[in-house]
Formats: C-alpha cells, structure tokens, sequence
C-alpha cells in the first residue's frame, strides 16, 4: 500500500480532507454540533481491493456513499447508499471514523461518516441512474480519475488481505 499522504488532501474541485478522526458509533453524538454530519461513505474490501464505483455525473471513481436522509442514522445511510450505488451487501461493517472535510465551491465544513466493511462474495454490477461502473482497486496501483480525497480515506481504513 502506498504511503498516505499528508492531510489535507485536496481533490481538483478544491474540496479538501482536512482531518481523520478514529471514532466508535455511540461518540458520533459528541461531534461539535457547529459542523453538519452530512454522508456517510463505504470503504468496502475484498481480497486486498477498494469497492469505487464511478460517477457518471463527475467523471470520477469514488467511494459508494452519499448524503443522511432525514431520520436516517448514518449506518442506515452507508448500508443505503452502498446497495444502491454497487449493489453490494457487507459481510461486516463497522464504523472507521469521522472525516473532517470542506466542500467547494462554498468551503463549508462537514464531518462524513466512514465505514469499514468486507464482502466475502461480490455480486455483480449493474449501471444504474448515478454510476456507470464499480472496479476492484489495489491501492499500491494508480487509478485514473480516483478523487484524491477518497484513496486517502482508503488509506486510512485498511482491509485485512
């Protein structure tokens, strides 16, 4: 695995990674209430390899994952986003941590739940209406067109190999 590089991490949109914070699920309410928990991202493993799918909208591979609907809890919201996005089901998923990040063009600060997960026995992949592909990523190899924020959060949520 390739060295994880020094925070922040900015992708060319100017969003930035400022901060990775190691949390277990019941410290998510000790948040500083000034910053929005507004996603929750999927950092799912199998066989030494990253789940990113790509967005057809952005042109880019990233994490599934996506916004906390209203009532939501932000595991509902991982397992939601992660189903829709890949069709993937987690054998295990836990929480990795809190990413501290700020969005462009705005530059509004928002925490983003990471979860952690494994998947024994991918399913296949079917496009659908926000993702056009999913690929298996070794993070000791390139992958054109992955948004820098998320390889880093990749690097910090390990799977086992």
């Amino acid at each position: 695995m390739k060295d994880m590089p020094a925070l922040p991490v900015k992708n060319a949109d100017g969003s930035a990674l400022l901060g990775f914070e190691r949390l277990i699920e019941t410290d998510l309410g000790g948040l500083d209430a000034s910053v929005p928990l507004t996603a929750s991202l999927v950092v799912l493993w199998h066989d030494g390899r990253c789940l990113m799918v790509f967005n057809r909208f952005r042109q880019l591979w990233e994490l599934p994952g996506g916004m906390i609907d209203p009532g939501e809890t932000p595991r509902e919201a991982a397992v939601r986003e992660l189903v829709e996005e890949s069709a993937q089901h987690p054998d295990t998923l836990d929480l990795a941590g809190v990413a501290r990040v700020t969005c462009a063009p705005e530059d509004r600060l928002e925490f983003l739940a990471i979860y952690r997960g494994r998947v024994d026995s991918p399913l296949p992949f079917v496009p659908n209406a926000e993702m056009s592909g999913a690929t298996w990523w070794d993070p000791a190899e390139n992958l054109t067109d992955l948004t820098p924020i998320d390889a880093a959060l990749a690097h910090l949520c390990p799977g086992a190999r």
